[in-house]
C-alpha cells in the first residue's frame, strides 16, 4: 500500500507567515493588510496543494488577534447586481454577512463595513441599513475621481480625501472582502492617505496566499 504524500507544512507555513506580518507591521505605526483570497475555509488552496488546510489562513491570523482588527469591503455594484459566489451559490452580500459573523465568533474585531463604488442604489441602500441595524459600522466611499491613474488627483483631497475616515484601534488592520474587485486595495490606499495626513506612519502590504517571487512579469502563466 502506497503512503500518501503530503507536499507541504502547515504548521511552517502558518508559523513563517506570521513572523513576516510582525516584522513588515514593526515598520509603522499602522499596516493595512489586504489579504487576498478567502479568509476562511479555502478550499481552492487546499485543494490543489496536499498538506494545506483550508483553515491555515484564519489560523495565522488568530495568532495576531490581539494586534489587529478587520475592515470588509462590498462593491455597490455586486450588491445591486446580485452577485453570487459559484461554489456557495450565495450572493456577495450573504457571504459578507457570513465572515462578519465567524470573525466575531472566533473573537476578532470587525471594525466596519465599506461599501464601495457607491452611487445611489436603492438596493445599496436597503443593505446598508441592514447592516446598520445590526450594530455594524458602514462606510460609504464613491468612485475616485483620476483612479487609477492621476496620481496628483488621487491623493489630493478631491481623490482620496473626499472618502470619509475610517478610525482604528490596533495596529494591524485586515481588508478582506467576499470576492473579487471589491475595492480593498482602494480602501487600503484611502486609509493610508487620511492616516498619513494625520501625521501617522501608515503603510500597506498584500497577503497572498502563495506568493512566487522569482517570475517574470511575461511568464505565461
Amino acid at each position: 500500500m502506497e503512503e500518501s504524500i503530503i507536499g507541504f507544512d502547515n504548521l511552517k507555513y502558518v508559523r513563517m507567515q506570521s513572523e513576516k506580518i510582525k516584522e513588515r507591521f514593526k515598520l509603522f505605526d499602522k499596516l493595512y493588510l489586504e489579504v487576498g483570497g478567502k479568509l476562511f475555509d479555502d478550499s481552492h488552496a487546499a485543494r490543489i496543494l496536499p498538506g494545506f488546510k483550508n483553515d491555515a489562513k484564519i489560523s495565522m491570523f488568530l495568532e495576531l488577534k490581539d494586534n489587529l482588527e478587520i475592515i470588509f469591503c462590498i462593491s455597490a455594484s455586486d450588491i445591486e447586481k446580485n452577485k453570487t459566489r459559484g461554489e456557495y451559490g450565495i450572493s456577495y452580500s450573504q457571504e459578507l454577512l457570513k465572515l462578519i459573523n465567524n470573525s466575531k465568533k472566533l473573537g476578532f474585531l470587525v471594525n466596519s463595513v465599506v461599501v464601495t463604488l457607491y452611487n445611489n442604489q436603492i438596493s445599496v441602500d436597503n443593505f446598508i441599513k441592514k447592516l446598520r441595524r445590526n450594530g455594524i459600522k458602514t462606510f460609504i466611499h464613491k468612485f475616485v475621481k483620476g483612479y487609477p491613474t492621476n496620481i496628483n488627483v488621487i491623493a489630493s483631497e478631491q481623490g482620496y480625501g473626499a472618502n470619509p475616515y475610517i478610525p482604528t484601534s490596533k495596529n494591524l488592520i485586515l481588508v478582506n472582502a467576499p470576492g473579487p474587485g471589491s475595492g480593498k486595495l482602494a480602501t487600503c490606499l484611502s486609509q493610508v492617505y487620511h492616516e498619513n495626513i494625520r501625521n501617522i506612519n501608515a503603510g500597506y502590504a498584500k497577503f497572498e496566499t502563495f506568493p512566487v517571487w522569482n517570475l517574470p512579469l511575461n511568464h505565461s502563466t
